[in-house]
């Protein structure tokens, strides 16, 4: 059987035009799709590569005063943005531990949240900065918040036909915010993350790696609010992520191992953030 048609187009019409036909990819960086489908976990009669659309690639202010990242912005890019800061660093941080180098050069944040992997960096680190999610089709584009573009188990709100054009992130604020995650080994993916924003005595919470998409649970950042220096609001918080978690058992740790996990990164997350103010 002969392999897939590889197609560059360099205009985005271009691209939809062919991802409307039966069986097309999206071929972004092609870090996680050319591994799946030399496990023959995916097929695709025609490859739709991005890499020739200039208009997908960078990172822009964005007239909503926050910034516009491209989704075939590659890892290494992201990780490397100084206006990634403040409420935003979190981001950054993610970009930064994904794989190793040679991944970061040539995986993109777009190619990367398409997958929707429960245990990549991404996923977390946008919901809990409360970014959007651009989404282009023949007929027009929507955005979507991501929280609720992650739907299910390697499953995203896209539709036949659309691909990821850019994610949005809201304007970088002073307030502090860190992405932690535990892995087997350095650039493996988590067996459990958690991304963090603090905004005066608001926060954001998202945990990865514990469920079929990244969980932000409103009810926790409530007991946390104001009580941060609280031990029993920061365990009862821990205890609401536990009980709403979903994990399963997987070369990477067991169900029960990552539901432990969750109070231990969410106190030490919270221990960096007191480390940073305590530092300013």
């Amino acid at each position: 059987m002969s392999g897939p048609r590889l197609l560059r187009p360099d205009s985005l019409a271009e691209a939809l035009s062919l991802l409307a036909e039966p069986e097309a990819r999206c071929l972004a960086g092609g870090a996680t799709l050319v591994a799946m489908m030399n496990a023959g976990l995916v097929e695709s009669r025609l490859l739709v590569a991005l890499d020739g659309i200039t208009a997908l690639s960078g990172i822009i202010a964005s007239p909503e005063g926050g910034l516009r990242i491209g989704a075939m912005t590659r890892h290494r890019e992201t990780a490397a943005d100084a206006r990634l800061a403040g409420s935003l660093a979190m981001v950054r941080q993610a970009a930064g531990v994904i794989a190793n180098p040679v991944v970061r050069n040539m995986g993109t944040m777009g190619g990367s949240i398409a997958f929707a992997d429960p245990a990549a960096d991404y996923p977390p680190a946008l919901v809990a900065a409360d970014a959007e999610i651009e989404i282009a089709h023949a007929s027009g584009n929507r955005r979507l918040p991501a929280r609720e573009f992650f739907l299910d188990w390697y499953t995203t709100a896209l539709e036949p036909g659309e691909m990821v054009t850019a994610i949005h992130l809201p304007p970088p604020t002073p307030a502090r915010s860190v992405y932690r995650k535990l892995a087997r080994t350095s650039g493996d993916f988590a067996i459990a993350s958690l991304a963090l924003a603090l905004d005066g005595e608001s926060l954001r919470i998202a945990i990865g790696g514990c469920g079929p998409t990244p969980l932000r649970l409103d009810a926790a950042e409530a007991a946390l609010a104001g009580r941060l220096e609280d031990p029993r609001a920061i365990a009862e918080a821990a205890a609401l992520l536990v009980e709403a978690s979903d994990p399963v058992d997987d070369v990477r740790g067991s169900a029960d191992y990552r539901r432990r996990l969750i109070p231990r990164l969410l106190a030490a997350a919270l221990a960096d953030l007191r480390e940073a103010r305590e530092a300013a």
